[in-house]
């Protein structure tokens, strides 16, 4: 029997999935490691940690499945995205990876942008410069650390340094490489304009790959750390995102899936390059060749659920726990309970500023509408449904944009709440389905080594093949009026605070 394996290099930990080829899961185990935060704002990781992770969950996946290791026909990595990996000549380690969440880099985003230029790097790159993307980090180094960016001879995002340990072959694939800020988006290969215009040496740079493409094979030496038998095809693999895409059968025009978890994404396939030129969603290439994908993100999407019941929600933790279940499960319950648009109480999740559509850090959270008769679970409600409204701004958006969605997948924790999935369908209008399989980035992976070993035809084939979909929460008539209402109100809050938010960011 043929097997296939995804390799998921996430921030709090590497889960490494073995799956038959029709999806289901024969083995599968995560290895944890520390984020590094020398100062306010910063986050870093030690790749060897990652390296340590993929060979101990590798040999622990490979052992409690019993099956022989050159049964496994091929690897496919999920990866973190944006982190800078630098090594020298002999492919050492320089420093520890600066990864997609820190935040030291605006000064940097400044310089990319007056470089380039605003306009002219979104038309290249599909997104503005920010402190998330891996240029604003090369550059940080080398106005920082000058000596570690003189000795620099390969740049790697961190699932491709666990390729060149697998492998040794220097490597990535147009998903992930798309969120350097390096990358001519439209023409999936390395711009040779903002590169000459950061001064940033091409041959510093991997080589790009379609994501389903074999870019090497496991090596002796690391066939004897990790149990996999040497010869085993490698393929490109995707960055989280995109390998979620895959692994939720994301891959075709009209299809997209929400995210709710600390932050919120909606994601949308789209065979046709769309561009925003107000940089409020990213634009990336997919792991589907010649595609690419739009994303909006909420920033305290979850977050502003979690915000709430660690600080109103006690009792409800407390009763949880008598009764061995999650809090919120019950907080949906008590949720429940309230009308559509909780009687006139509108919520904005603006915790942590926001992305989509405002590209606003100064804004805040705001409850909108409180009157005496509002009660915790009004609160509760309206906390859940204006997480749902930021969310279809990320669609309207899209639509803008032309990216067509008639079946939308929810995924995180927010994805497994029905009542949050009906909130979904019926402010977005459209049906909200579940995957059966949990295991999203890992399985998208392992599709993606089925595709470039011969298992299945195309991207599509193997998840037409392998996703199974759960039946569809649809929209409700009488709802969807209802919260269109109250939508067309929650548009209109931000741009009548814009102007304060500001104000109250400048106190001191």
């Amino acid at each position: 029997m043929d097997y296939l394996m995804g390799i998921d290099i996430g921030t709090s930990g590497t889960k490494t999935v073995l799956f038959r080829t029709d999806g289901s899961v024969v083995s599968s185990k995560t290895a944890e490691y520390p984020l590094y935060q020398p100062h306010n704002g910063w986050a870093e990781q030690d790749p060897d940690d990652w390296w340590q992770a993929v060979c101990s969950s590798v040999r622990g996946v490979i052992e409690n499945s019993g099956i022989a290791a050159k049964e496994i026909k091929g690897i496919g990595f999920s990866g973190q995205m944006h982190g800078l990996v630098m090594l020298d000549r002999n492919g050492a380690v320089l420093r520890k990876s600066i990864i997609w969440c820190d935040q030291r880099t605006a000064k940097e985003c400044r310089e990319i942008t007056e470089k380039v230029g605003a306009k002219r790097l979104i038309e290249i790159t599909a997104n503005p410069a920010l402190t998330g993307f891996t240029a604003s980090k090369i550059l940080w180094v080398r106005n920082n650390e000058p000596e570690i960016y003189e000795n620099c001879a390969h740049i790697l995002l961190p699932k491709d340094y666990i390729r060149y340990k697998l492998t040794g072959d220097f490597a990535t694939e147009v998903s992930d490489a798309g969120g350097m800020q390096l990358l001519d988006v439209p023409h999936r290969c390395w711009s040779d304009e903002v590169l000459d215009k950061l001064s940033i040496d091409k041959d510093l740079l991997a080589k790009v790959y379609e994501s389903p493409e074999v870019t090497g094979v496991v090596t002796k030496e690391a066939a004897a750390l990790t149990g996999l038998a040497a010869g085993t095809a490698v393929v490109g693999g995707a960055g989280d995102n995109a390998a979620a895409a895959v692994g939720t059968g994301t891959v075709e025009d009209g299809k997209a899936f929400t995210t709710i978890g600390t932050s919120g994404v909606v994601f949308a396939h789209t065979d046709k390059l769309s561009i925003d030129p107000k940089g409020r969603v990213h634009t990336f290439c997919c792991a589907v060749p010649g595609a690419w994908h739009v994303m909006g993100v909420t920033q305290a999407a979850g977050l502003s659920l979690k915000w709430f019941r660690d600080n109103f929600c006690h009792e409800e933790m407390e009763t949880a726990q008598g009764m061995d279940v999650d809090p919120y499960y019950l907080m949906d319950k008590e949720a429940a309970k309230i009308p559509v648009g909780s009687d006139r109480l509108l919520y904005l999740p603006y915790l942590m500023g926001e992305r989509t559509p405002h590209l606003d850090p100064d804004c805040r959270g705001v409850f909108f509408g409180l009157s005496a008769m509002h009660t915790k679970q009004h609160l509760l409600r309206a906390v859940m449904e204006g997480v749902t409204f930021s969310q279809r701004d990320s669609v309207e958006v899209l639509r803008e944009m032309g990216v067509h969605i008639d079946t939308m997948l929810a995924s995180g924790g927010g994805g497994s709440s029905p009542l949050w999935r009906q909130m979904l369908s019926d402010v977005f209008g459209c049906p909200v389905k579940t995957v059966v399989s949990k295991e999203g980035p890992a399985l998208g992976a392992a599709i993606l080594a089925g595709v470039g070993t011969g298992i299945y035809r195309s991207v599509q084939d193997g998840c037409r093949q392998v996703i199974k979909t759960n039946p569809p929460q649809n929209p409700q008539p009488e709802n969807v009026a209802r919260y269109e209402q109250y939508y067309k109100i929650y548009r209109k809050i931000y741009p009548a605070l814009k102007d304060v938010y500001k104000d109250l960011a400048g106190l001191k």
